[in-house]
């Protein structure tokens, strides 16, 4: 073992941390970690990085004196109280230009907080979305960084090394400085928000099939696999196919059907939800998406009502054609609805980069997300495109692709939304989209009328379509008497 100092060091040896570490030491950096419990070090030292290039250090103390400067810490630990205590426990330990990396799923506002803390204190401070899971922390997630901007350069040859690599040649790393402050982190909870959406639309497309389509599941992994081999290719589609061809280990039956149908969720997608709603931002299919897994959770609730609460029955049988038809129609509403989805995605990102004056990069942004992370997907190359055409475009829905894809499938996707309707068949995600769509693409809405009750109850005003100014109307003076 080489007696030189770390390149990196680490504190949080859960499996992300672990996994994490063992990437960053096979790119040729040497690792110094840290955890609480220090069994955990030792364990890791003994097992999975006995014989690689890692020094175990069970202090705080320890783990600093271990790393050549600048002195680079990344923590991965569980985002609050825990975060703050360790920066306030590192300060003192580190010098002038040495780095702080927070590698959780933090709230933005907590990174705008600390980068601004930690470079009071002389110190430099990262906050980075990591997304992919326990095999993206080990063989290349996706990294969106930001923060303090002078201490990108110590620190993007170690990151773009252990990202995920995209490209014709596989040499692109999804890994790129996303802003100040809390960029990185804001831009890692839109991603988070727009993979409920897609998770939600891939189960009610699921749900459309079984119920509507009367597919069975070995039906479902080759409908599955077809659309992974065209538009639709992603993780979640991947994955969703997987699934539909596990057995049950502890019966008869597939394992997905035998999964209770009660969603947990971490926060991020609400996080989402609510900051969209502080700018003003119609980002609904998250916010949908969000309610559908908090529905899912009145699970007892839902079975009380079942037996009380009627609704019309689907009918599954179908001809050969007919399913046909209806897989098409599916296929068709859930790349429509998946696009609106990522557009509101942006939008969001949009307005919140002109609150918090961050310079995003939109089409680097869809880059980050092409490989490594729980969204990847190859239509991500096409938002880059569109945005690397027009770094200013307002809405991915006017970008000349995106407008001929959701034209072409319109009509499949108002079947699908109608046909779900009158089964009684529950697509929010799908419909939401559909509404959202069809609101932005007309110059008027019946917002007139919502203006001028709120002129008559609460003297809020109104603009005319016919002049500049704002007005009040005497309401209840002008208005028609109504006949006994």
């Amino acid at each position: 073992m080489s007696e030189e100092l770390a390149d990196f060091g680490l504190i949080g040896l859960a499996v992300m941390g672990e996994n994490l570490a063992l990437n960053v030491e096979s790119r040729g950096y040497k690792m110094a970690v840290y955890n609480r419990s220090t069994d955990k070090v030792d364990n890791l030292i003994n097992g999975r990085a006995a014989d690689k290039n890692f020094v175990g250090c069970h202090t705080l103390e320890d783990l600093v004196a271990n790393l050549a400067r600048p002195r680079k810490v990344m923590m991965l630990v569980k985002a609050g109280p825990a975060v703050d205590t360790i920066i306030d426990n590192l300060i003192p330990l580190l010098d002038e230009g040495d780095i702080i990396i927070d590698g959780g799923n933090t709230h933005f506002s907590d990174t705008e907080r600390r980068t601004k803390y930690v470079e009071e204190k002389g110190l430099q401070f990262i906050g980075t979305g990591v997304s992919g899971g326990e095999e993206g922390a080990l063989k290349g997630p996706s990294m969106m960084p930001g923060g303090s901007e002078s201490a990108w350069p110590a620190v993007e040859p170690i990151f773009k090394a252990i990202a995920a690599k995209v490209g014709p040649e596989g040499d692109i790393p999804c890994c790129e400085w996303v802003g100040p402050r809390g960029a990185g982190h804001y831009v890692k909870m839109v991603h988070n928000g727009i993979e409920y959406g897609d998770m939600q639309l891939i189960c009610e497309a699921y749900h459309m099939l079984s119920e509507a389509g009367g597919l069975s599941n070995e039906e479902l992994y080759d409908v599955f696999d077809e659309w992974n081999r065209g538009d639709l290719q992603s993780y979640l589609i991947e994955i969703s196919r997987d699934i539909f061809s596990v057995a049950d280990d502890q019966g008869e039956g597939f394992l997905v059907d035998k999964v209770l149908d009660k969603a947990g969720a971490k926060g991020t997608g609400k996080w989402m939800s609510q900051l969209a709603l502080d700018l003003g931002v119609p980002s609904t299919l998250v916010t949908t998406a969000v309610y559908a897994r908090s529905l899912s959770a009145q699970k007892e609730a839902r079975v009380r009502a079942e037996s009380v609460l009627n609704g019309p029955q689907a009918d599954a049988s179908l001809s050969d054609e007919d399913k046909k038809n209806l897989i098409d129609d599916v296929r068709q509403a859930l790349y429509a609805s998946k696009i609106v989805s990522y557009a509101q995605g942006f939008v969001q990102l949009q307005y919140a980069a002109k609150e918090h004056d961050w310079p995003l990069n939109y089409g680097d942004c869809a880059l980050l997300w092409r490989g490594g992370c729980i969204i990847r997907a190859q239509f991500l190359d096409r938002i880059k495109e569109a945005f690397d055409e027009d770094p200013n475009l307002e809405n991915l829905l006017l970008h000349p692709y995106f407008t001929d894809a959701v034209h072409n499938a319109q009509a499949a996707w108002r079947r699908v939304v109608v046909k779900a309707t009158e089964l009684g068949i529950p697509v929010p995600a799908f419909s939401t989209a559909l509404a959202y769509y069809d609101s932005y693409r007309r110059g008027r809405l019946p917002a007139n009328l919502l203006q001028a009750q709120r002129d008559y109850f609460g003297a809020h005003t109104f603009e005319r379509t016919d002049g500049e100014g704002v007005f009040h109307a005497e309401w209840l003076k002008r208005r028609k008497e109504p006949q006994d």
